[in-house]
């Protein structure tokens, strides 16, 4: 970072510091615990295993689950959003989910390795993901009180490539500390689980703590002067939603037709992760701790290549880099489910590839939106980005469990992926690129 990181409304915030942005990042790095062990490479990969059931049948289950979530999601983001902006207490609510979603990874450990756990297992994914979206949403819009109009994308690059590189870390940690060794640290077994529940108790104490910097150092948001609003009650807030979108759809047409492109392939992108470690080990045959090592190298060069998008959607924009991302990924993820049948170099190659694309298009995305939004409506709109994600977030989900059902067999729930990612591109391509701040 070599410019200074102002903003423009320097009366309604304090200038933030370089130190600033490094904490708000931190809450990234520490994220991984719910991103990378969670919900991609080891508790989803645990309780889709032999020794909850069918293999495919808990796959499509858990794509079910995910479904009800999105949905849980899309009715509440925005609403959780706009109050947290009118009411100037938008760290105080980013603080609030991120240690429910603590609370929920921890409680992961009392899953054993048992059918009778699954529907447990099941429930707490599906609820850490709504309270994770919860904490993005103010996360997202902490963005622009950490950059400028010329930083933003090599902050918002700097935040994901974070995630990434801490998940390389903790997976390090978890897998030659408890996974990998018949005994591990504190006499770790593998036994009824074992190994993976303590996993989550790591994981839940990792997102914790990398959580506490942003808490700490940033300053809480106060809302500016002209963009401050009368406090209504949680039913109210959905008029003064339905009005906002009104107005949105009259004063910045193109914004809503980006909300609906990004929400469709932000799906698909979250789809690649979320049942990335599940083909791996179901379709592939990876063991539980050839799906980490996997991991660990998926994270190693989604976190460089975000890491370097963020320098080019700063002087390239975000379209070209979410437009080639996206192609990336379906070229990528159409040579996975055509050549799965050639085993795990396969999955090695073309599946580590779609890696490559997934954090340059979410990082992309986000700034896209970013640049658009005026100062004490980031939650709010950054709410409806995530309610227009989790209104499609039934999608890659969907598709997925879809595939399974009908065709029987994991590896064609990679092409109901495929074909969510191959919409939002789609409905990306007629967005018009540069336009005026939505007011």
């Amino acid at each position: 970072m070599t410019e200074p990181l102002v903003i423009a409304d320097n009366d309604a915030n304090p200038v933030p510091e370089r130190g600033h942005v490094v904490a708000w990042a931190f809450w990234d790095w520490g994220s991984a615990a719910f991103n990378a062990v969670v919900t991609t490479f080891v508790f989803t990969v645990y309780i889709t295993g032999s020794a909850f059931g069918d293999k495919d049948v808990i796959s499509a289950q858990l794509g079910w689950a995910l479904a009800i979530a999105g949905f849980l999601i899309a009715v509440l983001a925005p609403v959780t959003g706009q109050r947290s902006d009118t009411s100037g207490r938008r760290k105080f609510w980013l603080g609030v989910n991120t240690f429910i979603v603590v609370a929920l990874t921890a409680a992961m450990f009392f899953v054993e390795a048992s059918p009778a756990f699954l529907l447990l297992g099941l429930f707490l994914v599906a609820a850490g993901n709504v309270f994770f979206e919860f904490a993005g949403v103010n996360y997202n819009a902490m963005l622009a009180q950490v950059s400028t109009p010329r930083t933003i994308g090599k902050v918002s690059g700097f935040g994901w490539g974070m995630g990434y590189l801490g998940g390389i870390v903790l997976l390090l940690i978890v897998y030659f500390g408890f996974i990998k060794p018949e005994v591990g640290l504190f006499g770790v077994t593998s036994e009824n689980g074992l190994a993976v529940r303590v996993t989550m108790l790591i994981s839940a104490a990792w997102f914790g703590l990398f959580a506490l910097p942003v808490l700490l150092r940033v300053p809480e948001y106060r809302t500016p002067p002209a963009a401050r609003r009368d406090r209504v009650g949680f039913f109210r807030s959905y008029a003064v939603l339905g009005h906002d979108i009104a107005r949105l759809w009259r004063t910045s047409r193109q914004t809503v037709y980006f909300l609906i492109a990004s929400a469709v392939f932000r799906d698909g992108l979250a789809g690649v992760f979320t049942f990335g470690g599940v083909l791996a080990a179901s379709v592939f045959g990876f063991s539980p701790g050839e799906v980490i090592i996997f991991a660990i190298a998926a994270n190693v060069v989604a976190g460089i290549a975000t890491i370097i998008s963020g320098s080019l959607d700063d002087r390239l924009g975000s379209k070209p880099i979410i437009v080639t991302a996206l192609v990336g990924l379906i070229i990528c993820g159409g040579l996975v489910f055509f050549l799965h049948d050639g085993g795990q170099i396969v999955f090695w190659t073309a599946g580590l590839a779609l890696t490559l694309f997934v954090g340059p298009a979410q990082s992309a995305s986000r700034t896209f939106l970013a640049r658009l939004i005026p100062a004490g409506r980031e939650g709010e709109v950054f709410g409806l980005y995530a309610t227009t994600g989790r209104a499609a977030s039934f999608l890659a989900p969907t598709a997925f469990a879809l595939m399974v059902t009908i065709f029987g067999e994991t590896y064609w729930g990679i092409l109901g992926i495929v074909l969510v990612l191959l919409l939002g591109l789609l409905l990306l391509l007629p967005v018009v690129a540069k336009q005026q701040k939505i007011t």
